[in-house]
Formats: C-alpha cells, sequence, structure tokens
C-alpha cells in the first residue's frame, strides 16, 4: 500500500470523525441525566445542531477600519467645540403642542457636507445642516439633548455637550 494513501486515509478519518459523532442521552435510576459519545443500555441518541462560527475579518480589513477611525477623528478635529444655543442647560418651558426648537453652533462654522444631529433622550430625532431642529410633541418632563456633527455617511464626528431640559404642557387631568 502506498504511505502517501494511508497519511491520506487516517487524514480523512480524523476529519470526519467529529462530524459523524452522535452524542446519547441516559437517566439513571435516581433521575440523573447523563451525556456521552458511547451508547448504552437505555441511552436515546440527540440529535445536535451543528456550531455555529465566526469568521474574523482579514487582517487588511481591520487595517481599512483603523484608517477610517482616523480620518473621522482628523475630521472631528477641525471642530473647536459644537454646542446648544437653545434651550439652555437645566431651563424648564412651558409649550402647548410640545414643540420644542433647538439651536446648535459650532466653531468653526459647519461644514458644507457636515450635518447637526440632535439626539433626546438617547433616540436621534433630527439633522440640519441649518442650525435648527424642531422636534413634535415632546412629553411632559425633564429630557436631555444630546448634539453630534455627523458626516456625509452619518458618522459622528464631533459631540458636544448634552444638556437637560424640563417640558411642562396642560393637561386634561390637571
Amino acid at each position: 500500500m502506498n504511505p502517501r494513501l494511508g497519511i491520506t486515509a487516517g487524514l480523512l478519518l480524523l476529519i470526519a470523525g467529529p462530524v459523524a459523532a452522535e452524542v446519547y442521552r441516559n437517566v439513571d435510576a435516581q433521575g440523573n441525566v447523563t451525556f456521552s459519545d458511547e451508547p448504552s443500555k437505555g441511552a436515546e441518541t440527540i440529535k445536535v445542531k451543528p456550531v455555529t462560527t465566526v469568521t474574523l475579518p482579514k487582517p487588511q480589513n481591520v487595517k481599512e477600519t483603523d484608517k477610517l477611525r482616523e480620518e473621522v477623528k482628523r475630521e472631528g478635529s477641525i471642530y473647536e467645540s459644537v454646542s446648544f444655543s437653545y434651550p439652555e442647560d437645566e431651563q424648564a418651558f412651558h409649550t402647548g403642542s410640545g414643540d420644542v426648537r433647538f439651536e446648535m453652533r459650532s466653531i468653526p462654522g459647519l461644514k458644507p457636507d457636515h450635518r447637526y444631529e440632535v439626539t433626546l433622550d438617547g433616540q436621534p430625532v433630527g439633522q440640519s445642516s441649518s442650525g435648527t431642529v424642531t422636534v413634535s410633541n415632546v412629553f411632559r418632563g425633564t429630557h436631555e439633548a444630546g448634539i453630534h456633527i455627523v458626516d456625509q455617511n452619518g458618522v459622528q464626528i464631533k459631540t458636544g455637550s448634552p444638556i437637560r431640559f424640563t417640558v411642562h404642557r396642560p393637561s386634561t387631568q390637571n
């Protein structure tokens, strides 16, 4: 017999072995459950689902992601700051309709392919290149608003300090 053929057949058996392995479940007289890869008296065969595998990204793709992060960091560094002009932090105001108008500014001013993004209680509620975003039907109570500058792909490149404000609205129950 050819030695190469023997080695190849052995490798194939090693590879195919785990794939064809079965799992057996056995319950003893005391109710203890055991699992084994060897059959025993009274054991039932268990079908095992295939193992989920995760393919890691290739190193060159990780390097491209690092380059993108560096680009975003460099792009964000062109802005000294971004902040709300209105409402002010810890401000409380009345609004019958629940409409809140946010006014934003940045130093230097917004670049042509960038936008301001406003989040309310952690959720994005609007984007604008004009510096104002109006959010309708904001519920009564205290909220937190965040501000970001995003690029043309929607990637946040600069984040400002969040503000808290309180909305007072009329209620039919009061």
